[in-house]
C-alpha cells in the first residue's frame, strides 16, 4: 500500500478532511486527527492501547507502537509496504471510529451496514 492509499480510504469516511500537522498530512473528523503520513512513507493511526497491542502482537510486521509517549498513548506506525488493502481499511476505520463523535459513529454504522 501507499500514501496514496492511505489518503483515499481515510477521505472516504465520514467527515473526514485532510490537513497538516507541523507540515505532515493529516487526516481528521471534527478537527481531531486520526491518522498521519509522516515522511518515511508509512501512516500513524490513533488506536487504543488495547487495540495497539492486539494489532502489533496479531501483526508485528505491520503494526509497531510509535516510540516514547506518544505510543503510550495508542499512536500506532502501519507499515504500508507489508500492508494489504483490508488490513489498511480496517485499520483506517478503527483509528475513524476512536476519533469521531458518537452522532458521526452511528450514523455510519447505520448507512454503511456496520463497516
Amino acid at each position: 500500500m501507499t500514501p496514496h492509499d492511505v489518503r483515499r480510504i481515510a477521505l472516504e469516511l465520514p467527515g473526514a478532511v485532510e490537513k497538516s500537522h507541523f507540515g505532515k498530512a493529516d487526516f481528521r473528523v471534527r478537527d481531531r486527527v486520526f491518522a498521519t503520513l509522516p515522511e518515511d512513507g508509512n501512516a500513524v493511526i490513533k488506536l487504543t492501547r488495547d487495540q495497539q497491542e492486539m494489532m502489533c502482537a496479531a501483526e508485528a510486521a505491520v503494526f509497531q507502537p510509535v516510540d516514547g509517549g506518544w505510543g503510550k498513548q495508542g499512536w500506532t506506525r502501519l507499515m504500508l509496504a507489508a500492508a494489504d488493502e483490508k488490513t489498511l481499511r480496517s485499520a483506517l476505520v478503527t483509528a475513524w471510529r476512536n476519533t469521531a463523535p458518537i452522532t458521526l459513529r452511528k450514523a455510519f454504522d447505520l448507512s454503511a451496514g456496520g463497516v
